[in-house]
């Protein structure tokens, strides 16, 4: 009976640690849904212009 009660208390000194833990770690996991809901705290850049033939003609040029 005694391991018993000493497993018990063991595991209930514990549990406030582990109810901490994973709420740390869940709440930017329950965060995201609410960001993503505002679209309007987005920022985006213009989208650049694709140049990519600049490297491939610097690789040619020295190979040949």
């Amino acid at each position: 009976m005694n391991r018993i009660a000493a497993n018990a208390l063991n595991i209930l000194r514990l549990l406030p640690r582990a109810a901490l833990l994973l709420s740390l770690l869940a709440a930017p996991v329950l965060a995201m849904p609410m960001m993503r809901a505002d679209a309007g705290s987005t920022i985006e850049a213009p989208a650049l212009k694709k140049n990519g033939v600049g490297f491939v003609l610097l690789v040619s040029l020295q190979r040949g």
